[in-house]
């Protein structure tokens, strides 16, 4: 399909086994809802763009989904969340709201950015926060790394942002594995992302 960007493609591919019926089935209802809908990757995710502007995004870990609208206090009258979208952690289709349900929310979201409302957080100029990923969580929960991980729950959101990006962005597992490695020796000695180019 002309407007299926292959990145997610890749992503769906790459997913748990578990994710991926989660993943297409969502993909298929947000294009149905919204056949002018345009796909992308923002921050290590798949997200569906509509007029320009953030519509929704969706993501897999390794026991559950996420999915949330970009306008989610406007679209699902909460801006409730965890971390992982407004309906909590997916762990299949069932855990969705009717598949109506879910084109009405849609609809609403279009609806929102047809008349050019914006973000509240997109105001701001400031990204929307991001989950850490669950092994960076299982590392920094060991003992032996107590130090980077009371660097990390000191660390302002912006310099947390910076470094799940960076792991999350890595292009492969082997990239993954040397940059969990390495944000857990730059955490142990107090550093920040970009501490290089920090005077």
């Amino acid at each position: 399909m002309a407007n299926h960007d292959p990145r997610i493609d890749a992503y769906i591919a790459k997913s748990a086994e578990f994710a991926r019926p989660i993943l297409e089935y969502l993909r298929a209802v947000v294009h149905s809802a919204c056949p002018e809908i345009e796909e992308a990757i923002k921050w290590g995710m798949p997200f569906f763009v509509y007029r320009d502007a953030p519509l929704c995004m969706m993501a897999s870990f390794k026991q559950h989904c996420g999915f949330g609208f970009w306008l989610s206090k406007q679209v699902t009258g909460s801006d409730a969340e965890d971390g992982m979208g407004q309906f909590g952690k997916l762990a299949s289709t069932k855990d969705l709201p009717a598949k109506k349900t879910l084109i009405a929310l849609i609809g609403k979201a279009m609806a929102l950015n047809e008349a050019g409302v914006k973000s509240a957080r997109a105001k701001a100029g400031t990204k929307p926060p991001l989950t850490p990923p669950e092994d960076f969580i299982a590392l920094l929960a060991q003992r032996k790394h107590a130090a980077a991980r009371k660097t990390w729950e000191a660390f302002p959101d912006g310099c947390k942002r910076e470094y799940i990006a960076w792991i999350v962005e890595a292009k492969t597992d082997a990239t993954r594995q040397k940059r969990l490695a390495t944000t857990l020796e730059w955490l142990a000695e107090g550093k920040r992302r970009n501490w290089k180019y920090e005077k």
